[in-house]
């Protein structure tokens, strides 16, 4: 199983300058090699290859001598990753590349003759890098990915492999199902709200007087930089505040469940609405989903995701009875089936975790609603219709 560790570096100036170089001559080469690839494309039909990328290393050495300065293959993983790039947006799970900037985070990776040493990491061409080691690293160290935030900071990324097989996943065990929202940030199935940080308003200000004063330096300057710079720490301490929370409920909620069922979030598509893209993007639900699915991997455990529009607020997770309208203003309500009160959040991680239980029973990813939430033949005239399932223990209703 592989597994990677973040740890802070700190370089002296003599290293800072020779990864100021190497970081420049890898975002060139991105750059040139994108480039390339975009016109070949436009000419041919067909782009350049990682080895197509590589073969044209050696002419740009000789034309670019600043190239060979960086370890070699630091530039063969640029060619890497970028045919990965595209390998990933042909294939629909990314946009398309774009180029780097200076201004932006800087990255450089080295798969090979990297060893951790003396309290430090050893790199080629650089020697050993003082390092903040604060966990046991165990396994075989396979790549290092060294990287410059915008604050100033420099960090290396190692990815180790302890060559044991993943543990075998059980779903014997609690169930939970987990409903996400702005209010709470998350709602579990056994009543369990946790409120939302809201760190990005929390910080609003502070980051609004910090972007005022940036806006007023001369472009340029040595003083707009170090506005920039200040700018960029408070974005970090947001970013680390919120991966803070996000950390602490993900690794509560696997450690505490052995199948944790959640919706199967699009918040790319959530964000388009304005009045509440800015909360949305502050809550983060998409980073929390990811740590929620590695975090059950690495332990074991299984996560389940539930289709998106599954109509788990508006069915009664005691009669299955189904609300037809059920206002986002409305947090609670009351089936007229069973009489049963609901508190509108709770009883959609219930019907969540009792969704994913029996799509985990049926081995099938199929939703209960077959992706339509609307009945078929139209609105009906009666605020509530009668669920009735096709097949066993769904929710779905039938005409």
């Amino acid at each position: 199983m592989k597994h990677a560790v973040k740890v802070r570096i700190y370089p002296t100036d003599e290293q800072q300058e020779a990864l100021s170089k190497a970081f420049g001559c890898a975002r060139w080469f991105w750059n040139n090699s994108l480039a390339q690839t975009n016109q070949i494309y436009k000419e041919t039909g067909k782009g350049l290859s990682q080895q197509g990328m590589n073969d044209r290393l050696p002419g740009l050495k000789k034309e670019f001598e600043w190239l060979a300065e960086p370890y070699s293959q630091v530039l063969q993983s640029v060619s890497l990753n970028l045919s990965r790039a595209f390998i990933n947006f042909f294939e629909g799970r990314t946009k398309f590349p774009n180029f780097k900037s200076k201004f932006d985070k800087q990255s450089i990776q080295y798969p090979q003759n990297v060893k951790i040493a003396d309290g430090g990491l050893k790199l080629p061409k650089l020697g050993i890098i003082k390092a903040k080691i604060h966990r046991v690293l165990d396994g075989k160290l396979k790549t290092v990915t060294v990287s410059l935030t915008p604050s100033g900071k420099y960090f290396a990324s190692l990815l180790f492999d302890d060559e044991l097989p993943d543990l075998e996943k059980s779903s014997k065990g609690k169930a939970v199902g987990i409903d996400l929202g702005l209010t709470h940030f998350a709602i579990t199935s056994d009543g369990s709200k946790f409120d939302n940080p809201r760190v990005l308003k929390k910080r609003a200000k502070n980051l609004k007087r910090k972007q005022q004063k940036l806006s007023r330096q001369v472009k340029g300057s040595g003083r707009r930089l170090k506005a920039k710079r200040i700018v960029a720490r408070v974005h970090e301490r947001i970013a680390n505040t919120r991966k803070n929370f996000l950390h602490k409920l993900s690794r509560k909620m696997v450690n505490e469940n052995q199948v944790i069922c959640v919706e199967n979030l699009v918040v790319k598509n959530m964000v388009k609405n304005h009045n509440l893209a800015k909360a949305i993007s502050d809550a983060s639900w998409g980073t929390f989903t990811t740590m929620l699915k590695y975090k059950a991997g690495e332990d074991g455990k299984i996560y389940v995701e539930v289709e998106r529009f599954f109509p788990s607020s508006k069915t009664c997770s005691v009669c299955l009875n189904r609300v037809g309208s059920l206002p986002l203003g409305v947090r609670s309500w009351q089936c007229q089936h069973c009489e049963t009160k609901h508190d509108r959040d709770v009883n959609a991680a219930i019907n969540i975790r009792d969704e994913g239980l029996r799509i985990l029973a049926l081995g099938t990813n199929a939703t209960a609603n077959g992706g339509k939430v609307s009945p078929k033949g139209g609105r009906r005239k009666s605020s509530v219709s009668k669920a009735l399932s096709d097949e066993v223990g769904s929710l779905r209703p039938t005409a």
